[in-house]
């Protein structure tokens, strides 16, 4: 059994805030049934693959351009009108640049990824709001029609927890399980299992590897199971809820406030 307390996680990560929904249960269905339908259909023939289990909220606020995306199952995306999530491959020449993303990987509204050569992102990696990956600068110094011509591909390990606007630059490769502080600016690659912060971002802590960490992967380990679980809460959840109250409270919002 999934706990409870997933439900809390997965939408403090996500930025949501839970309120009572006042929908019932067909309702709720057939919205999850037209995101998940818009996913399929517009976003899917974006990349070169996409796993499985995907959850994209609003994704018409999801941009994915460029070749050789490829993202892993059960990833959490989280478009909004004015922080869309953006996954951009604009390689040197047709067909080139890579991007990789894990599987249970979690974007937040307004997470920005560029790639002109290579970003591998690995599996259960937290991207807060307004992150921004990148791998080159797109522009010389002297020659500003021009690329570095030399790659410097970015490496991001398994269940690293990027900070709200924080900023990773070219070249840099941040271990397993380290977190990189709000607002940090990386410009240097930083081992597994510490914190960083500032800008540029410096090592401000050491994680305990010996200690267990619950991560996204422990909570997608068994994605189906995730999805029915969510299920049966909606379905207890929501069984109250009558699509005569519901449409009426859609026309006359004030009437949620009588209850």
């Amino acid at each position: 059994m999934i706990p409870y307390l997933l439900i809390t996680r997965f939408n403090t990560q996500s930025g949501r805030v839970l309120k009572e929904d006042n929908r019932p249960y067909w309702a709720k269905r057939l919205h999850l049934w037209f995101r998940h339908w818009y996913t399929e259909y517009f976003l899917r023939p974006e990349c070169a693959s996409l796993g499985p289990y995907h959850t994209v909220m609003k994704p018409w606020y999801v941009k994915i351009s460029g070749p050789n995306i490829h993202i892993g199952h059960s990833l959490t995306a989280i478009g909004e009108p004015s922080h869309r999530v953006e996954l951009g491959v604009w390689g040197r020449g047709p067909g080139e640049g890579t991007l990789i993303i894990g599987d249970a990987a979690l974007l937040s509204p307004g997470v920005r990824i560029s790639a002109s050569d290579e970003i591998r992102i690995g599996d259960g990696v937290m991207m807060a709001n307004g992150a921004y990956v990148t791998d080159c600068d797109w522009h010389t110094l002297y020659d500003r029609n021009a690329r570095d011509p030399n790659p410097q591909p970015v490496r991001i390990g398994n269940n690293v927890w990027i900070g709200d606007h924080a900023i990773v630059l070219k070249g840099v490769t941040i271990g397993d399980n380290s977190v990189v502080g709000a607002g940090s600016v990386v410009t240097k690659s930083i081992p597994s299992n510490v914190v960083v912060a500032g800008n540029p971002a410096q090592i401000v802590k050491h994680l305990d590897p010996e200690k267990p960490m619950v991560t996204r992967q422990d909570h997608f380990k068994d994605p189906a199971g995730v999805i029915e679980f969510f299920d049966g809460i909606d379905r207890v959840v929501l069984k109250k809820n009558t699509t005569w109250r519901w449409i009426l409270e859609t026309v006359y919002p004030s009437v949620r406030q009588k209850k």
